[in-house]
């Protein structure tokens, strides 16, 4: 192994006989004949770890421009530097920055990338959606509960193409939609036969020969899917348990040659206090469970739906699950940047890391003011062939999007507090008043159902562009008959224990209290309408929309009620309390109370 090539030359040339190839001709030999001999010594080298990088994205929502939205981060001086971020073109330049660092990378989406979406993704079907993720370059990405909004023969049109009109808007407006180049999944999604309505996992691989390294996918949707979509759009469909599914599919991507293991799942959690894009503090929420049982061999776990930012390092969290877990928030405010050591020859991950990259955009003016640019982190370009793509469908929406729909006395900044906030009571009363002739005493709004603060123009004025940025969803607003005491037991299902706490805000004339110390499904002190108790046994005429009737986020009190009627959509509804007079006022008082432990 250490004898010079000069040394072997000489070998060579003793023992060529004399009535063979002249010297000259052996030279010319020589370097093949070497290079035959030192290929054994070289297949022996070690073969060192290969490096690639997982660009994960997740509730893309169809926002094509900045959503005027920032991401908040901690100035180390108890405060927060908010970053303005997201924008189709600018979400690209910044997953092209990440891609520059991976000569070996994959671009993966952990569903709702579609639907709730902004106008000009929404009336085109969110087929400008599916354009720019085309366009971005991604390669696989899990079903989420919203890619279910428009039932799931549409769903499928979005992966194969074509015209077919499945929903009342006409698809191909702008121009022929020839779906999406990436693949959905949707292990957990099942057919009556058994089958997924799409694959359950993919494979890419990166390299050749012994560097040759081969990464699995798999992707699915929560398991309560049902309870947050409309019936008929997934009917004959079940929805399986999701550490199940993803514990059957790791054995089978392996015996198929997977090295690295990632699970894209449309399900999340959140971490305490505001959220931290690189932190996991006192990290909670449904995937937890899932998490703890899942088979050990997978790597990482591409999170979602609940539009928080993480990187967790799960293994501090249960030392027996040592994989990474992440969220990029939502709107393509944050891109996900992760990188896998991956050991060819044992065939599986040695080492992986993550980190939250803000896609820092454009200014633009909120609730509390003018947010600016940062120099604290990159600012990122928007990638013209997107720019000039997203243009197209703006342009055409415009006439949706600038119409005047009224003026308001001041912004209503959206919130997510215990005792509600004006934007949930301006959109409670503007349901109330739209289904008065249904009997209509009393409405309620619940927190995930507002996208984005109403902030007017310095006049006062609102567009329908701005009021469909708040309440995207197209919901029907139906009016049931309830009682007193299932009244009571609703606004109980938003304070349980039972997921996140979701204070629903009530219309005019109605206030409740409630003490969050007391036990689960107890913790309403007192209920009023018009100032006096209501009354358990009387029956009242109550208004929501039609996410929360069929039980969405868990109020599965509204489910099934008598007299059921249906008004028009809440966004309609919402225009019309702001056009109603010259200028709406935003309802300030308080209507929920918290006892102060």
């Amino acid at each position: 192994m250490g004898i010079k090539l000069r040394s072997i030359q000489k070998v060579f040339l003793r023992m060529a006989p004399k009535p063979m190839l002249p010297r000259s001709a052996l030279a010319l030999l020589l370097p093949g004949l070497l290079a035959a001999c030192a290929a054994p010594m070289a297949g022996n080298a070690p073969v060192g770890p290969v490096e690639v990088g997982i660009i994960g994205i997740n509730d893309f929502h169809g926002s094509l421009e900045p959503p005027r939205q920032s991401v908040n981060v901690a100035d180390g001086n108890g405060g927060v530097v908010p970053v303005p971020a997201g924008g189709a073109a600018w979400l690209a330049s910044a997953i092209d920055s990440i891609r520059a660092k991976h000569p070996r990378s994959m671009t993966v989406s952990a569903g709702d990338m579609i639907s709730a979406s902004q106008l000009a993704s929404s009336l085109y079907l969110d087929e400008p959606a599916i354009g720019v993720m085309n366009r971005i370059g991604v390669d696989f990405n899990a079903v989420g509960n919203h890619e279910f909004d428009n039932g799931q023969r549409e769903l499928l049109r979005k992966q194969t193409g074509g015209c077919e009109k499945f929903t009342a808007k006409q698809p191909c407006a702008l121009e022929r939609f020839t779906g999406a180049t990436f693949k959905y999944l949707a292990a957990s999604t099942k057919r009556a036969d058994g089958s997924t309505l799409f694959p359950a996992t993919g494979l890419k691989t990166f390299g050749t020969g012994k560097r040759a390294v081969t990464v699995g996918v798999i992707g699915l949707t929560l398991k309560g899917t049902p309870n947050l979509v409309n019936p008929t759009g997934i009917e004959g469909l079940t929805f399986a348990d999701e550490a199940d599914t993803i514990n059957a599919a790791v054995p089978m991507l392996k015996q198929q040659g997977a090295d690295a293991i990632v699970v894209l799942i449309h399900e999340g959690g959140r971490t305490k206090g505001e959220p931290d894009p690189q932190g996991c503090t006192d990290f909670a929420g449904d995937i937890r469970p899932i998490l703890d049982r899942l088979d050990t061999r997978v790597d990482v776990v591409v999170s979602g739906h609940t539009h928080w930012s993480y990187v967790c390092d799960y293994g501090a969290l249960n030392p027996a699950k040592p994989f990474l877990l992440t969220s990029a928030g939502v709107y393509g405010e944050l891109v996900t940047d992760i990188t896998l050591q991956i050991d060819p020859v044992a065939g599986r991950v040695i080492a992986k890391q993550a980190r939250n990259v803000i896609v820092q955009s454009t200014p633009y003016k909120g609730t509390r003011g003018d947010i600016g640019n940062t120099a604290l982190f990159p600012q990122f370009a928007p990638r013209a062939d997107v720019a000039e793509y997203v243009a197209r469908y703006v342009e055409a929406s415009k006439a949706y999007t600038q119409r005047p729909i009224g003026k308001l006395d001041r912004a209503a900044p959206k919130a997510e507090g215990p005792e509600g906030d004006p934007l949930r009571n301006l959109i409670a009363d503007a349901q109330l008043a739209a289904t008065r002739d249904k009997g209509a005493q009393i409405a309620f709004m619940n927190p995930f159902g507002i996208r984005t603060s109403l902030v007017p123009a310095a006049d006062g004025t609102l567009t329908f562009g701005d009021i469909y940025l708040c309440q995207p969803f197209g919901n029907n607003v139906v009016t049931e008959t309830m009682t007193g005491a299932q009244i009571k037991a609703v606004l109980e299902e938003g304070l349980d224990d039972t997921g996140p706490k979701q204070v629903l805000a009530p219309s005019t004339g109605f206030a409740f209290t409630y003490d969050p110390a007391r036990p689960s499904g107890d913790r309403i002190v007192s209920i009023t309408l018009d100032g006096q108790p209501l009354d358990m046994a009387r029956g009242y005429r109550v208004t929501v929309n039609g996410f929360l009737g069929l039980g969405g986020d868990g109020f599965s009190g509204f489910v099934g009620k008598p007299d059921t009627v249906t008004g028009p959509t809440d966004i309609d509804a919402l225009e019309s309390w702001i056009k109603a007079v010259t200028v709406r006022a935003v309802a300030q008082e308080a209507r929920v109370g918290v006892v102060k432990g």
